[in-house]
């Protein structure tokens, strides 16, 4: 099964050779599940001909804002449409998250609660689960076709499931304790409050549920479904 990696952003430069980008951060999560990928960077408006260049897609995170004024973002937000209607299965992760909810109506906004950083604890169906975090931004309001599957005090629609054609959560499945402790040390620093980096340091090596959530995401795009008439 090919899924087509929709890429949004980049991991920072000093990062990339020692853990990859995204893209890869995402390859190494489902390596061994059955499939194949191929990237195309759609932040520098490189996008597939067709929904159908690939059996599922996989919306990467991005530093850039979902209601910011960037050449592709309506482009995105159009794929996503067409791929709902397609019956072509959707993943979104943080930025993928909140772009699929704000293309199917939702809102998506910088959130009065601040920064939500390093490993936190989710209501996901009647367990807890825990992912490593990195975002301001939030959805605020659900899409009407989405049902809320993860969340907090802090995010109240951490993870959104679309029937069989989206599945997203606001949580980053990809990012280890490395790409946590890079993030601090090359974009949180002054940017981030101290109280919220520290929080993120005092998580280090701690147990997460990733591997969990990479199998969800597995088994939701290998979900059988008929082609759209």
């Amino acid at each position: 099964m090919l899924i087509g990696i929709l890429q949004t952003g980049h991991a920072p430069d000093q990062m990339r050779p020692i853990l990859g980008d995204y893209n890869t951060m995402f390859e190494e999560l489902l390596s061994g599940k059955g499939f194949t990928f191929q990237t195309w960077n759609v932040a520098e408006m490189d996008f597939p001909n067709s929904v159908a260049a690939a059996d599922g897609w996989l919306i990467t995170g991005s530093r850039h804002g979902v209601y910011e004024d960037h050449p592709f973002i309506p482009p995105l937000e159009q794929f996503i449409q067409s791929a709902f209607v397609a019956n072509v299965p959707v993943v979104g992760i943080c930025f993928g998250h909140q772009i699929m909810a704000q293309a199917m109506g939702g809102k998506v906004e910088k959130s009065t609660k601040g920064w939500g950083v390093g490993r936190q604890a989710y209501l996901y169906g009647d367990e807890e689960i825990t992912m490593n975090a990195w975002h301001q931004d939030q959805v605020i309001e659900k899409p009407a076709l989405a049902t809320t599957i993860a969340s907090n005090g802090f995010c109240a629609h951490a993870g959104l499931l679309y029937g069989q054609r989206g599945f997203s959560v606001q949580a980053h499945p990809e990012y280890g304790d490395q790409v946590i402790q890079g993030l601090i040390n090359l974009r949180g620093v002054g940017v981030v409050p101290d109280n919220r980096l520290a929080y993120a340091q005092s998580q280090m090596g701690q147990p997460n549920s990733s591997a969990r959530i990479a199998q969800d995401i597995a088994e939701f795009f290998h979900l059988p479904r008929e082609a759209a008439q």
